[in-house]
């Protein structure tokens, strides 16, 4: 039991990873589930403190991947119109790897920008880059911190296994 519990939270975390680049997942709550499995397995020692540690980073940093993009977009003079052309570029760029994945939200934004305000190129430009700039910070500090619950996981494991240390 203990191992398909390891297993499942290595899957969890990592799925967590990919859900931080991927819109449609929430990467960092299950990532965190992942580092939850560990509580479970029988003969390691979780600490309550980082666990609840760990759980508080997560909520804050999941409600910061919401406000980081909007604030970037409104920071660079642009709408919701910018906001949604950026989620939908992040969903049609996933079929144009490996730069679609940056390009498509940038020229979402740009599209969503110039359907609110067809005049003005210039304005629907500069929000396209907030809103481009706020993914990027998003998506940024989501792959850190996913990585960071990483390596607490595989730090207990080894830790309790007496791998490495």
């Amino acid at each position: 039991m203990e191992y398909i519990l390891l297993i499942l939270g290595i899957c969890l975390i990592f799925g967590g990873i990919i859900g931080s680049i991927l819109p449609a997942l929430p990467g960092l709550p299950v990532s965190w589930l992942g580092l939850l499995c560990l509580f479970f397995v029988p003969g390691i020692e979780t600490n309550y403190w980082l666990l609840g540690i760990t759980l508080l980073i997560t909520i804050v940093l999941s409600v910061l991947d919401y406000l980081i993009p909007a604030k970037g977009t409104k920071m660079f003079g642009g709408t919701s119109y910018g906001i949604w052309g950026t989620n939908i570029g992040l969903v049609v760029g996933l079929f144009f790897p490996p730069l679609g994945f940056l390009i498509c939200p940038f020229l979402g934004a740009f599209i969503g920008e110039l359907m609110y305000n067809s005049q003005d190129k210039k304005r629907a430009f500069n929000a396209a880059f907030g809103s481009f700039i706020g993914f990027l910070a998003g998506t940024f500090m989501k792959v850190f911190y996913g990585f960071i619950l990483l390596g607490i996981f595989i730090w207990i494991t080894a830790k309790n296994y007496s791998i490495w240390i």
